[in-house]
């Protein structure tokens, strides 16, 4: 089974750029997508009803803002929108599928660029994932959770980590969250299989050609939780799909 995770930076913009053969390419039994910036009244049948797939959306409540979807060809026993927290729940960041056989979260965090009450924001809603997700991962359900975390974690995972020591996505609060996910069992899928690949990045800006020359971040994830991390076969970054400033990124999982 195959799960992918995007950052399209606004669906109904990379809908002009191929975004249907895109995911018709990556054949993928589940596509999970941050950041559409839009609401479902402003989307076409094209997107709502893509070839063989389900579609649920999660929209902010401002216009052009955040939003979540997940296209599956596997229909989820049920769907949830939100952390169940209203701080949290305004902006479209969470859709929370239960396949019976695994949870699925599909996030896109926040970005604390805006200043330091929106770091603060930002960690708050680490938090709150994690709270959730516990009971879950305790009762001995396999979870996944992906999207763009908005945070790289190592110097291993953007071009220059020095130089962006003091920027937020990679400020030493929020790698100490991430720190927080692998200590309390939550595997990077791919740093499971390339702990050492250097150069391996899933968003770049669009100033000064920083794909081209591959000035980026790994800022886009999947993560399990540690006692079901055996049922991952593979996690890869598909480099090759553009049509955002993030790459898609997936997993292949056993059938369940």
């Amino acid at each position: 089974m195959k799960l992918v995770s995007w950052n399209v930076n606004g669906i109904r913009a990379v809908a002009k750029k191929n975004f249907a053969l895109s995911v018709e390419t990556m054949d993928a039994d589940i596509v999970c997508i941050q950041e559409t910036k839009a609401n479902i009244d402003q989307l076409d049948d094209s997107l709502l009803h893509m070839g063989n797939y389900r579609s649920y959306f999660s929209s902010a409540e401002r216009k052009g803002y955040s939003g979540t979807a997940v296209y599956t060809r596997i229909e989820p026993l049920s769907v949830s929108y939100g952390l169940g927290t209203d701080e949290f729940d305004h902006e479209g960041r969470t859709i929370e599928l239960d396949f019976g056989t695994f949870i699925l979260y599909n996030i896109y965090f926040p970005n604390g660029g805006r200043g330091p009450e929106r770091v603060d924001f930002k960690l708050r809603f680490y938090d709150c994932l994690l709270d959730k997700v516990k009971k879950q991962v305790s009762s001995g359900r396999m979870v996944i959770i992906c999207g763009d975390v908005n945070t790289a974690h190592q110097e291993i995972d953007l071009a220059n980590p020095k130089a962006n020591s003091k920027i937020s996505g990679f400020l030493p609060e929020e790698r100490a969250y991430m720190d927080k996910f692998r200590d309390q069992g939550w595997v990077d899928t791919f740093r499971m299989f390339y702990p050492d690949k250097k150069d391996a990045y899933t968003w770049w800006s669009y100033k000064t050609y920083a794909r081209e020359r591959n000035v980026g971040w790994r800022i886009d994830y999947f993560f399990v939780d540690e006692a079901h991390k055996s049922e991952v076969l593979s996690s890869e970054m598909l480099t090759d799909i553009d049509g955002s400033d993030h790459c898609p990124i997936i997993i292949e999982i056993r059938d369940r």
